[in-house]
């Protein structure tokens, strides 16, 4: 299937690519600027950046999803609005996290959980309250270790093929974290600590892919005596399409059971994992290649 498709040339297509990459990553990237900005609400902040409320309680139940979302809907009655997240924490263990409240409401919480389980608030409860002074320190280590990483990755690509490439790669992760970041204001999923996880994973994963394909070119461009610098990344991309398709489809399968299965702490995570993992086969088929091509100018250096 892939030979018949080998006419197909992603140089020359690159145009189009950019076109469909700037439209997925427009919601992330002007949203991030507007949050920079400081206007509020485009992204849905969990306590982990914005300070808030953590409760802990021991039950004398085992904690399944029908006890978190038993707990949930106390949550909602007491307060007048949702939590963050409920969610278990070792067997017997319930942790719900939620937006800064005021003493009678971290009281009218506690007492309605207490009142459901018949548990001692003196041994079974305590509650945590996190400062946005704690969510800007966590702020600034996630962007601080993005930003080490995308420096280390650009070092290390541009001295094992030559700079221009490195920019391309990191032009192609930016592109997924954006993707990622359009994802997250889309379908409002939480943003908490799992991001800076799914941001860094998704940053080995990508750029993983990207090797490859540019491995295959520094092959071919010592191999291939004739033609433009554009056939040989063509040439290279589709060289490793087989091996780019398939571990994309073993890996996605995985996070898709997570996805499916898990509880909601998983799913959150599991939701950019995918939507990450599809976008890095893409930006490494897409983007990067042909626009190291676009900066190469299509001439052939040996190497």
């Amino acid at each position: 299937m892939i030979n018949k498709l080998r006419g197909f040339s992603f140089t020359g297509h690159f145009k189009l690519f950019a076109i469909i990459s700037l439209i997925m990553v427009s919601v992330g990237l002007v949203s991030l600027i507007l949050t920079i900005c400081g206007v509020p609400g485009l992204f849905n902040f969990d306590i982990d950046f914005v300070g808030g409320t953590t409760f802990e309680f021991q039950l004398p139940v085992n904690v399944d999803k029908s006890v978190t979302d038993r707990v949930a809907v106390l949550y909602s009655e007491a307060i007048g609005s949702a939590p963050s997240s409920v969610i278990s924490s070792g067997q017997n263990g319930l942790r719900i996290k939620a937006l800064e409240l005021s003493d009678d409401e971290v009281e009218a919480v506690r007492d309605a959980v207490a009142q459901e389980y018949k548990i001692n608030v003196e041994n079974d409860y305590q509650v945590e309250r996190v400062s946005a002074s704690v969510g800007r320190d966590l702020s600034k280590a996630a962007f601080t270790a993005s930003l080490v990483a995308v420096a280390l990755i650009l070092v290390y690509i541009g001295f094992r093929f030559e700079f221009k490439s490195g920019i391309a790669a990191v032009c192609a992760l930016i592109h997924d974290l954006l993707v990622m970041l359009s994802f997250y204001v889309i379908f409002r999923i939480p943003f908490n600590i799992n991001f800076i996880a799914a941001a860094l994973t998704i940053l080995g994963y990508s750029i993983n892919a990207t090797i490859v394909v540019f491995d295959r070119v520094r092959e071919n461009r010592r191999n291939m005596n004739t033609g433009s610098f554009a056939e040989i990344v063509d040439s290279s991309i589709w060289d490793t399409m087989t091996r780019s398709v398939n571990t994309t489809v073993t890996t996605l399968i995985v996070m898709l059971m997570l996805l499916i299965l898990g509880v909601s702490s998983i799913r959150n995570f599991a939701l950019p994992i995918c939507i990450g993992i599809v976008c890095g086969c893409y930006s490494s088929v897409c983007i990067s290649g042909p626009l190291w091509n676009l900066m190469n100018h299509g001439r052939v250096h040996k190497g």
